[in-house]
């Protein structure tokens, strides 16, 4: 190895070093016995093998000692003994038996980032001329997701004025109120893959959470803390950073009240009760490094004033709760209005609070939410243009996967038609795209590899609608084959 390598090696070897002791300054101290950070438990005492212990762990220790009527010189004399026998005394049986001290460290998920001094948040602070503006964070999400103008128009804004709400840190004379969203729409319309594109294209920190798995507090389930736990995970255990960040709570409707129910709502109303503080903006005992609390899990506060809540879910059946209340004249005789006479999609985007009261949300719970739009439902026209237009779309997947066996994949328009209808008929909106076009290309993608003559593949109408076989090419040949066996 020459000279030049080895001082690169090790100017590695020192660098890698200085990280990892910048890293370990970077978090607070936590007691090992209450898992308390620093700045709560007070200044940590050290122990041999990277432990700390707080001031009160210590003292209860000590008690613990004095109270079980050993003098000193018989706790030294009992250093080979098993201490964990000894009666009154855990705590003591606890260090004196668990000297090895690896499996006692602090997991890296667990540890918190210390708070950061005036100078490094004037260092840290978002730059307003740097921000994207609302068309340009529009632009790049059009980019990868088809549609929706109004509620990618909707998203920008509210990013937009989340970030200079956070730059200038509320205003003096104005505070700035952060606009909390709930997004209708039908299942497979977009609403996580907004988000979750809005995620890789900006550099706030979010997290996606599902309501389903969130419960009343003592209950089997996830905490409602958990939500803001998650996003400390994504802020990486940065308290102030995860502050100014985004969450969203995925299948807010599985949360509505529960109708004629003789049991305790534990996961319905109880949860929409729970989380009012949660988005008004409170300071919220979260874990870290785990979603629910326990003993043997560090504790944060974090305040959640200014972290923006995005909420969806389908809402399933509140299309009828709307055409109820549109239709006021009588139900029968001539001027009875039809119930078939409104457009799903026409209704969706009449939603008022009344009809999502009407479904099972709280007027508290959606009074936090005042920015309520819906998505529209996914047409055929639209379908064809998710299957080929965006950057990561599928028919692009699948024309690299045979690429990478020097094959071209091809799709007419008639084919892109009826695989469009098919999922149209799922009602299960883009996300039937993909099991539709899995099934089509089974066959193909395990033939293919057994013949290197093929040198093209087209798929057609006829193959789609399963009254015909694709089309393949031959290398060097100009006109294409019928393959009976594809």
């Amino acid at each position: 190895m020459s000279e030049e390598n080895k001082d690169i090696m090790n100017q590695t070897e020192e660098s890698k070093a200085d990280t990892t002791e910048n890293n370990e300054d970077e978090y607070e101290k936590v007691c090992y016995i209450c898992r308390r950070p620093e700045s709560k438990a007070g200044k940590m005492i050290s122990m041999p093998g990277n432990i700390y212990i707080c001031p009160d762990c210590m003292q209860k220790t000590f008690d613990s000692i004095n109270n079980s009527g050993m003098s000193y010189e018989d706790m030294l004399k009992m250093s080979g003994m098993n201490m964990n026998n000894i009666p009154n005394m855990p705590n003591m049986g606890m260090f004196m038996n668990d000297m090895d001290m690896s499996n006692m460290n602090i997991p890296n998920k667990q540890k918190v980032k210390k708070k950061k001094t005036d100078e490094q948040k004037k260092e840290e602070a978002i730059d307003l001329s740097k921000v994207p503006a609302p068309h340009q964070i529009k632009g790049m999400l059009d980019e990868y997701v088809i549609g929706q103008e109004y509620a990618k128009k909707v998203m920008s804004v509210a990013v937009y004025n989340h970030y200079k709400r956070v730059a200038t840190n509320t205003m003096d004379e104005i505070e700035i109120e952060k606009s909390n969203m709930l997004m209708i729409g039908p299942t497979g319309s977009g609403k996580t893959y907004l988000v979750k594109t809005l995620a890789r294209l900006l550099q706030v920190p979010l997290a996606i959470a599902d309501a389903t798995s969130l419960t009343e507090a003592g209950y089997i389930g996830d905490d409602i803390e958990s939500v803001v736990s998650k996003l400390l995970a994504a802020a990486d255990n940065d308290v102030e950073k995860a502050e100014h960040g985004i969450i969203f709570i995925d299948e807010i409707d599985k949360i509505a009240k529960k109708k004629e129910t003789r049991s305790r709502d534990v996961s319905g109303e109880s949860v929409q009760q729970g989380m009012l503080k949660l988005l008004e903006g409170a300071d919220i005992e979260v874990p870290v490094g785990a979603t629910s609390k326990n003993a043997m899990v560090p504790q944060v506060t974090v305040n959640t004033r200014n972290i923006l809540f995005i909420c969806g879910g389908a809402f399933p059946d509140l299309e009828n709760i709307i055409k109820e209340r549109l239709n006021k004249q009588s139900s029968m005789g001539f001027n009875a209005d039809l119930k078939d006479k409104y457009d799903n999609q026409e209704v969706l985007e009449q939603v008022t609070i009344e009809d999502l009261r009407e479904f099972g949300m709280i007027p508290e719970f959606l009074g936090r939410l005042p920015i309520i739009f819906t998505l529209n439902e996914l047409t055929k026209d639209m379908l064809v243009r998710i299957m080929k237009e965006p950057r990561n779309a599928i028919l692009k997947q699948y024309e690299k996967l045979l690429e990478l066996d020097e094959v071209k994949l091809k799709f007419n328009d008639e084919a892109l038609e009826a695989i469009a209808e098919k999922a149209i008929e799922k009602k299960t909106g883009a996300r039937a795209l993909r099991s539709i076009i899995e099934k089509l290309m089974l066959d193909i993608m395990y033939e293919i590899p057994k013949d290197d003559n093929i040198g093209c593949v087209t798929i057609t109408g006829e193959y789609v609608k399963e009254k015909g076989a694709p089309l393949i090419t031959m290398r060097g040949a100009d006109l294409p084959l019928l393959e009976n066996q594809a």
